[in-house]
C-alpha cells in the first residue's frame, strides 16, 4: 500500500501579501476552485492502492488543515503536529515512525501541499513507476523535465538509466539554485531535472538511511514520537524532544548521501507556485495578456498580474507588473524581481510589522475575526462564528467589550448569566468579567465587537475553558 505524507508547513513568503505566516498559500485557492491542499488530496484519489493521507503540519495551522479536509469529505484525517519547524527530513521521519506502527512497512509518497499538477494521467504513471522502485528498496525522487533555464529551482543531475524498460535514472547529484548561465547549460545538456521535492520510499528504508547518515535526527524524532499525545483529531509530538532535533531537508539529510537514490522524470504540468510570476503564467489571460482578479479596471496595460482582494484597483499604461492589493497591504513588483519579495517580508519581520504574519482577517477554529478600525483606546472588529462554534470561556484585565448582533443567534455567557440574543440586539461585557460566545444556530453568527480599554492586544486573554485545547 501507498501512504501519502502531505507536508503542510511553509509560509510561502514569495506570495506575500496574500500568503502570510498565519495563513500561507497552501490554504488558498490560487489556480483552481479548491485550495492547493485540497487539490493535492484530490489528485491522489485516482492512484491505485493509495490509503488515506497523513498530514504533517505545525500547531498554528492545525484547524485550517482539518477544516479544509472536512470540506472535501475527508472525515477524521490523520494530522501529525510539529511543535516547532525542523524542515522536511524530521517531519518525514516522524511520519515514518508513526506509520510503521500501523502498517507492515508501507511505501511513503511524500509531497508538498502547495504544488500544481495539471496532467493527472502522467502524474499517476510516474507514481506507479516510483512505487515499484520504492518496493525494491530504492529512494525515489521525481525530477521535473525543465521547460526553461529556471533560476528559482534546485536541480537533479541524472546518470545511468536503470534499464531499457524503466524511465528512471540513478541520481548523480543534487545542485543548488543556479545562476542564469549555469541554468542554460543544464538545459542544453539534457541531463538535469528540476527538483520537485516529492519522494517515494518504504518507511523502514528511510529510517535505515536516517540511522546511517543522521542518527542524531533519528534519535530526537524517536524520542518525540514515543511521547506523542492525541488531542482531538491531532497527534502532538513532544515539544522538548522535537526541539532538540537538527533541522535539515530530505535532500541534504539522505538523498545527497545515499547510493540508492533514483530519479523518475515527470512531465505533468507541474508548478510549485513559488512566485507571483508563476501565477501570471498559469492564470487565465485576457486579450492584453493580463491576469485580472477582483475589482480591477485597466487601460493600456499589458502582461500584468492584477489582484484586488478588497477594493477597486486601477492601472494605466503599465506592463510586466505584479500588483496585489489586500485590505492592509499593497505589493507592486516587476515580474522579473518576484523572487525578491521574500526580502521585503524579512524587512517587515525585522521591524516587528504584524503584516508579515497576520491579515486583518484572522481565522480561528470557531470562525474568524477582522479588524475594522483601531485607535489608542478602542478597536472595532467584525466577528463570524460558524454554526456550532464556541469561543473559549475567558476574561480580560485591560478591556471591556460591546457586542452587537447583526446576523444569526448568539448564546452569551456573561458572569453567572446566559443570554440568547438575535439580530439588532446587544450586550456589554465589563472589564474582568468571565464571558463566552457561542453559535447555537444553523447559519453563521455575525456581530460587531467594540473594545475599549488601556490595552487591546490579543495576549490579554485569560482562557478558563476551551473546547479546542488552546
Amino acid at each position: 500500500m501507498i501512504v501519502p505524507v502531505i507536508l503542510c508547513g511553509g509560509s510561502g513568503t514569495r506570495l506575500w501579501p496574500l500568503s502570510r505566516e498565519a495563513y500561507p498559500k497552501q490554504f488558498y485557492s490560487l489556480v483552481e476552485d479548491r485550495t492547493l491542499l485540497q487539490s493535492t488530496i484530490k489528485r491522489l484519489s485516482g492512484l491505485q492502492n493509495c490509503e488515506t493521507p497523513l498530514l504533517v503540519c505545525n500547531n498554528q495551522h492545525r484547524f485550517l488543515a482539518a477544516e479544509q479536509m472536512r470540506r472535501i469529505g475527508v472525515e477524521s484525517p490523520s494530522i501529525l503536529l510539529e511543535p516547532v519547524g525542523r524542515n522536511t527530513a524530521p517531519a518525514v521521519a516522524c511520519a515514518a515512525l508513526s506509520l510503521t506502527q500501523q502498517e507492515d512497512d508501507p511505501v511513503l509518497f511524500v509531497l508538498p501541499a502547495d504544488h500544481i499538477i495539471t496532467d493527472i494521467q502522467a502524474f499517476g504513471q510516474a507514481v506507479e513507476t516510483g512505487a515499484l522502485l520504492a518496493k525494491q528498496g530504492k529512494l525515489v525522487t521525481f525530477g521535473i523535465i525543465p521547460t526553461a533555464p529556471e533560476t528559482g529551482y534546485g536541480y537533479i543531475k541524472a546518470s545511468d538509466r536503470l534499464d531499457t524498460d524503466n524511465p528512471a535514472f540513478q541520481v548523480d547529484r543534487f545542485v543548488e539554485k543556479p545562476d542564469i548561465d549555469t541554468a542554460q547549460d543544464y538545459i542544453k545538456s539534457g541531463e538535469y531535472y528540476w527538483n520537485s521535492g516529492m519522494f517515494m520510499f518504504k518507511a523502514g528504508r528511510y529510517l535505515e538511511e536516517l540511522e546511517q547518515f543522521a542518527p542524531e535526527m533519528l534519535n530526537a524524532c524517536t524520542a518525540a514520537y514515543e511521547k506523542i499525545v492525541r488531542d482531538l483529531d491531532f497527534l502532538r509530538l513532544d515539544t522538548g524532544a522535537f526541539a532538540e532535533c537538527p533541522s535539515d531537508s530530505v535532500d541534504y539529510a539522505i538523498m545527497e548521501k545515499t547510493d540508492s537514490a533514483v530519479v523518475v522524470p515527470l512531465d505533468a504540468g507541474w508548478s510549485d507556485l513559488g512566485s507571483w510570476a508563476s501565477l501570471l503564467e498559469l492564470g487565465p489571460r485576457d486579450q492584453d495578456e493580463n491576469v485580472v482578479l477582483g475589482d480591477v479596471v485597466t487601460k493600456d496595460v499589458n502582461n500584468c498580474y492584477l489582484r484586488s482582494e478588497a477594493r477597486l484597483l486601477t492601472a494605466v499604461g503599465v506592463k510586466d507588473l505584479i500588483v496585489v492589493d489586500t485590505s492592509d497591504a499593497l505589493l507592486v513588483v516587476h515580474k522579473d524581481h518576484v523572487q525578491d519579495v521574500k526580502a521585503i517580508v524579512n524587512q517587515l519581520k525585522a521591524s516587528g510589522r504584524e503584516e508579515s504574519i497576520n491579515h486583518r482577517k484572522v481565522y480561528r477554529p470557531w470562525g474568524a475575526y477582522e479588524s475594522i478600525d483601531m485607535s489608542e483606546r478602542f478597536q472595532v472588529k467584525r466577528i463570524t462564528v460558524k454554526p456550532g462554534g464556541v469561543l473559549s470561556l475567558q476574561m480580560h484585565h485591560h478591556r471591556a467589550e460591546h457586542w452587537i448582533i447583526v446576523r444569526g443567534t448568539a448564546r452569551i455567557t456573561r458572569g453567572d448569566e446566559v443570554l440568547l440574543l438575535t439580530e439588532d440586539q446587544s450586550t456589554y461585557i465589563p472589564l474582568g468579567t468571565n464571558h463566552r460566545l457561542e453559535n447555537p444556530g444553523v447559519i453563521p453568527l455575525e456581530l460587531i465587537e467594540v473594545q475599549t480599554g488601556s490595552y487591546l492586544g490579543e495576549d490579554d486573554i485569560i482562557r478558563l475553558e476551551d473546547v479546542y485545547g488552546r
